[in-house]
């Protein structure tokens, strides 16, 4: 069971090493102005090996097809549904979840998002066993991964999705063997994420530096984090950040080649940006085409 992109290794691992009867995943959605069906990168590796696949709009009411292909393991990963008790009682050998976190860190959904976010140094991926809550099933196995400064949303999930294939196929015969390791989770050391809103995505130069470019980081290459400037919205890609004594939050400073806006303790510099309605460009190409006035602030133009 799984959707995006993320869980692709792990299910073209299980595809060649092991007998999958059944992929379980989002339905299709439609995507553009011109309303095309998409299929979910999970449906789309289904179907270039032959694999039956199950598109259930809410599982929780169908999953008849389940029950009777009665299959001895269920693995999920990034699916985007809660999966009921039902469920979760009929493989012999358990309901299992690959879980981007270093569990009980970071329950639930977009946990590599606000790893960035909080500034974490270290994430990783864990195995476990699924319940009926969220993401607090008995731990079978975990590996950590560093978190470096350069890393976006973008590097982050790359790396976590190959070390999620790389740590069921290490963990996965023991489960099979029933020889593996089965931990409680602490409750009182479990943190929750939230799905992402756009609001989160709005850059408050309110905040320090460290949490403006986090955000910056945590939204790149997507969705992107932004701010508004002459009426209009620009998604920023990358930026860097500089301590300054006496910042004027949100004062716009320019150069030939620099756009730089304060926050509470520094400038943010903009190094690649999206202006609303146009491609990606760095920030020289920006500046080429804007009037620059000394003096501006963020949300007093």
């Amino acid at each position: 069971m799984g959707t995006p992109d993320f869980a692709v290794p792990v299910l073209e691992y299980l595809i060649e090493n092991t007998n999958v009867v059944l992929v379980v995943t989002q339905p299709d959605k439609e995507v553009g102005r011109d309303k095309k069906i998409s299929f979910s990168p999970i449906k789309k590796l289904a179907i270039k090996y032959n694999v039956e696949v199950f598109q259930p709009l809410k599982i929780r009411k169908d999953f008849e097809i389940i029950s009777e292909i009665n299959p001895d393991i269920i693995i999920t990963c990034a699916y985007g549904q809660i999966i009921p008790k039902a469920i979760l009682d009929i493989p012999k050998l358990g309901c299992i979840n690959v879980h981007a976190s270093l569990l009980p860190e970071y329950r639930g959904a977009s946990p590599m998002q606000w790893a960035i976010l909080d500034g974490k140094k270290e994430t990783g991926v864990t195995i476990m066993y699924m319940d009926e809550g969220m993401d607090t099933g008995d731990i079978i196995s975990k590996k950590k991964c560093a978190i470096t400064d350069d890393d976006t949303i973008g590097s982050l999930h790359d790396k976590l999705s190959i070390l999620g294939k790389e740590l069921l196929e290490e963990t996965l015969p023991s489960i099979v063997n029933r020889t593996n390791q089965r931990i409680p989770q602490d409750g009182n050391l479990a943190t929750y994420t939230k799905l992402i809103k756009r609001e989160d995505e709005l850059i408050d130069f309110n905040d320090c530096g460290e949490k403006i470019i986090n955000k910056i980081r945590a939204f790149s290459p997507w969705p992107l984090a932004y701010f508004r400037f002459n009426e209009t919205e620009i998604k920023v890609i990358k930026a860097s950040f500089e301590k300054k004594e006496k910042p004027s939050v949100g004062k716009i400073t320019f150069d030939k080649k620099e756009m730089g806006i304060d926050c509470t303790d520094g400038i943010v510099k903009l190094e690649r940006i999206k202006p609303f309605g146009k491609k990606e460009m760095d920030i020289v190409a920006y500046l080429n085409g804007v009037q620059k006035v000394e003096g501006m602030y963020i949300g007093k133009e």
